[in-house]
């Protein structure tokens, strides 16, 4: 019995190790340095997406699960629907144009995971943000819009996802095209405005800048808002 259960558990990490080897793969062929999306390329290979959606769908996160692994899991199911929706209306200008029965991008109920059905927000707001209580997790996901916090070419995983979100948060805090970081005036991302209850629970905003910030900002620096580019990341 004991290897019985043993061979069934190597399965499934063999499963699991596959299939994120699989977008891994989709997102470093389709996907640059910059962040910059490939979606030409990824409409003719939609079916390879479309078979990660699906183990996605039939791998439902158990309790069994370490957070590290679970936090992976989400992410990049965010993120690959997200592409999905996207190619669904592709081509397009922004993501903000997609509308479906009237509702937006965020608001279409589309992901399937087990026997549910989520939304982009429900995976934003009510499972990576409530749970993992993690800032980070706003460079992990991906809006595919310009002035969001850059693509990863490459998949989470339960060993990476660490490192992974705060190399990302680094790169992010630090791209001028994003963030205009000087010691006593910062112009920031509306990310760090919409969501700045996630970034002041352990201190002030500079005090979270100042632990990425490749230059370290005063305490009392200016803070001002970037206007946000919905235009695509388009490759």
């Amino acid at each position: 019995m004991n290897k019985f259960v043993t061979f069934i558990c190597l399965l499934l990490f063999v499963s699991t190790q596959g299939q994120t080897a699989i977008f891994n793969s989709l997102l470093k062929k389709n996907v640059d340095r910059k962040g910059m999306v490939d979606y030409q390329s990824l409409k003719k290979n939609e079916t390879i997406l479309d078979n990660y959606l699906t183990y996605l769908q039939e791998t439902i996160p158990t309790e069994n699960w370490s957070l590290n692994k679970e936090k992976a899991y989400w992410l990049n199911t965010y993120n690959a629907y997200t592409i999905k929706i996207i190619l669904t209306k592709y081509p397009l200008k922004s993501i903000r144009d997609i509308k479906i029965d009237g509702k937006t991008a965020w608001k279409t109920p589309f992901i399937k995971v087990g026997e549910n059905t989520y939304t982009l927000d429900w995976i934003e707001h009510k499972i990576l943000r409530k749970k993992y209580n993690d800032p980070r997790i706003h460079v992990g996901i991906n809006c595919a819009s310009m002035s969001c916090p850059k693509l990863g070419n490459f998949a989470f995983s339960e060993s990476n996802v660490e490192t992974a979100l705060t190399n990302l948060m680094i790169n992010f805090i630090n791209d001028d095209d994003r963030n205009k970081i000087s010691k006593n005036n910062v112009e920031l991302s509306k990310i760090f405005d919409w969501f700045s209850s996630d970034f002041k629970k352990n201190g002030t905003i500079i005090e979270y800048l100042n632990n990425y910030a490749s230059e370290k900002i005063n305490e009392k620096a200016s803070i001002k808002y970037l206007t946000y580019d919905w235009s695509l990341n388009i490759k």
